[in-house]
């Protein structure tokens, strides 16, 4: 069976959303941002059950690439229908480097939430020990919420641009039945 359906997990600034987007453009295949459904306006949360019809309506189709971790919210609604999921292995020392380069930059960002602003405060500061921690501190929650999920869905780890390139370089668009574009490996 083809990887139609990709959960792309990681730190904050591992390359999720560049993945994301990458494979979205290259396979024509819709991408799905979680902080932009997770998030309101001023970085206020959602109701619970707001968030999982948001995300449930967003995976609804055959074909989506779902970038972003909430293991615990919506694993249950994302890897029963996932063919693939890639773990961005990225050191935390460069996604420390590029969570501060983008707040320093404040660039837009098609992953960003509608009513959100990055910006050098208290709430930034406790981000950044996130960052810091989340192998140690989060990534196991992450994984055994995988395993106990999503066990069968195969999963690739990319821990360098050129793990990724060649994971990239190994896959080409091919048409589905309805005519739209899904991956396939190859030989």
């Amino acid at each position: 069976m083809l990887p139609r359906r990709i959960v792309i997990l990681g730190n904050a600034g591992s390359g999720k959303s560049t993945l994301a987007r990458v494979l979205g453009e290259r396979l024509s295949c819709s991408v799905v941002h979680l902080d932009r459904l997770f998030w309101r306006p001023k970085w206020k949360e959602p109701e619970p059950m707001d968030f999982r019809r948001r995300v449930a309506n967003a995976i609804s189709g055959p074909e989506w690439i779902c970038e972003g971790n909430y293991s615990r919210r919506t694993f249950d609604l994302r890897l029963p229908r996932a063919d693939l999921v890639i773990w961005m292995d990225t050191p935390r020392a460069t996604c420390l480097r590029r969570v501060v380069v983008r707040n320093l930059l404040r660039r837009p960002r098609p992953d960003m939430p509608v009513g959100c602003s990055e910006r050098l405060n208290k709430e930034f500061i406790t981000f950044l020990r996130f960052v810091w921690t989340f192998d140690r501190d989060y990534r196991p929650k992450i994984e055994n919420e995988r395993l106990r999920l999503g066990a069968h869905v195969p999963v690739v780890r990319l821990s360098s641009k050129s793990k990724i390139h060649s994971f990239l370089t190994a896959l080409q668009p091919i048409p589905s039945a309805d005519g739209s574009k899904c991956l396939s490996r190859k030989s």
